[in-house]
């Protein structure tokens, strides 16, 4: 079989990195290998993103740019994908001649046939067809990036029967289904036989994994994976905090490979912005719950999202999440304007907030944030740390704030998280090919010396 060369261009959240990996495992079979070189590519796809107006907008100029190399080379195949796909389905044809493929969220599994025709025919196709419940055909085994990953995401669920009313999701992942245990299980047995130590199990809400289909709880699920041999890490996103059940907390406690932390997405600290967005939890339920996962798991570290600027927000509403954020002390946050997105109720909202005091009241919260996360690292000098080798570092080069401290050995640059999820970076005096097998998926401990502002420094111990 002749080699072809696929190019893809992947957006938005960790899903589509697994959905991307899935689109190579699917293509491989027809001689198509990943490529960085755009005028190489046979096939390009782009895998987008809905979930803000931003998004969206990146998608389409990127498929704009790609006008010149279809018209140097007309067999090329370009395609969308992804949420945004989903979503426009025959818009993007229309609006882009140059498009031969749309490919909704539930049609990974049917793209080598759809890839085919097009080859063969010249045709342009659509395909947003979506399944009301997952069939084992629907995910491909396990697909690390590359040969030296360590850690690899799995997709246990697909969909959400949510319907916040922001939120674009259900309308383009379908309502909630969950894949079978014994299918999961088996997937990440593959990834580790093919080198994975760490996986995140991927979900829009984890926390009811398996109920409609009458299978295990998600914690029990944990409990099987937790089994696996040469397993050595364990995380999970996301948790909706109206179904995160005590059984789950006392997970952290009980299972030696669970990490240590959680992704809790509050959105809003006031009560009557969360009845807005249809959360169907208060400002009181969820920190109660932060303050039973800190007594089960006193070390955990919690992050979140929050959405800022959302309609009839007023001032005194955002004041009270300016002050959750304080009370709980994330260790990390992800903060977003508030944008309108087709199909969500949240569109058709009155009192929509100006631009400006959107922007103005997301620089308040990064700035809220920024002090505990600096304040968290700093408590971490001098500490020890087990850290998962994820191998070199991507930055090799430091900023004025992010240093090496003085007296540290020169040597080649590797990175690794801790169970909490904290980047730290360390220094290897053995040149990096000698140390490459060695190092990469080891655990090790690190002495932590400096925190900067989004990791930390250390040496090891061993």
């Amino acid at each position: 079989m002749p080699l072809k060369k696929i190019f893809i261009n992947t957006m938005g959240c960790q899903m589509n990195v697994y959905d991307t990996g899935q689109i190579q495992s699917r293509l491989a079979p027809l001689g198509y290998k990943p490529t960085d070189d755009l005028a190489a590519a046979d096939v390009i796809i782009v895998n987008t993103c809905a979930i803000r107006a931003k998004a969206e907008q990146k998608a389409f100029s990127f498929l704009g740019r790609l006008v010149p190399y279809k018209e140097s080379k007309p067999e090329l195949i370009i395609a969308m994908g992804g949420c945004v796909a989903q979503q426009e389905g025959h818009k993007v044809i229309s609006r882009m001649p140059h498009v031969d493929l749309v490919f909704g969220t539930h049609a990974i599994g049917r793209l080598p046939q759809l890839i085919q025709r097009i080859a063969a025919t010249r045709c342009r196709i659509v395909d947003v067809d979506m399944a009301t419940t997952i069939s084992a055909d629907d995910f491909a085994p396990g697909h690390l990036a590359s040969s030296s990953d360590v850690s690899a995401f799995v997709t246990i669920m697909r969909g959400c029967d949510n319907y916040c009313t922001y939120c674009v999701v259900p309308y383009v992942r379908g309502r909630e289904s969950s894949r079978t245990p014994d299918e999961i299980v088996a997937e990440i047995e593959h990834l580790v036989e093919h080198g994975a130590r760490e996986v995140t199990l991927l979900g829009q809400n984890v926390n009811s994994y398996g109920q409609k289909e009458g299978f295990c709880s998600f914690a029990k699920l944990l409990d099987r994976i937790n089994r696996i041999k040469a397993l050595s890490r364990i995380r999970f996103t996301t948790s909706h905090p109206k179904d995160l059940s005590e059984e789950l907390m006392l997970a952290f406690d009980r299972l030696e490979k669970l990490c240590p932390h959680i992704h809790l997405p509050v959105q809003s600290g006031a009560d009557a912005v969360l009845r807005r967005m249809n959360r169907r939890y208060s400002k009181r339920q969820y920190m109660d719950k932060v303050q039973l996962l800190r007594g089960i798991r006193p070390d955990i570290a919690i992050t979140s999202d929050i959405i800022v600027g959302f309609p009839g927000e007023t001032d005194e509403e955002f004041e009270e999440t300016l002050h959750l954020i304080d009370q709980v002390g994330f260790d990390g946050l992800f903060a977003f304007v508030y944008s309108d997105r087709p199909n969500a109720p949240a569109v058709r909202f009155e009192n929509k907030i100006d631009e400006a005091i959107k922007k103005e009241r997301l620089q308040r919260v990064l700035v809220c944030q920024e002090a505990f996360t600096q304040k968290k690292n700093l408590a971490l000098t001098g500490s020890i740390q087990e850290i998962l080798v994820d191998g070199l570092s991507k930055h090799q080069a430091y900023g004025s704030q992010d240093r090496p401290p003085q007296g540290a050995k020169d040597g080649i640059q590797w990175s690794g998280r801790t169970g909490t999820n904290k980047i730290v970076h360390f220094m290897q005096e053995a040149p990096a090919d000698a140390w490459n097998q060695m190092l990469t998926g080891r655990i090790m401990e690190i002495m932590i010396e400096k925190a900067m502002s989004h990791s930390l420094w250390g040496r090891p111990l061993s």
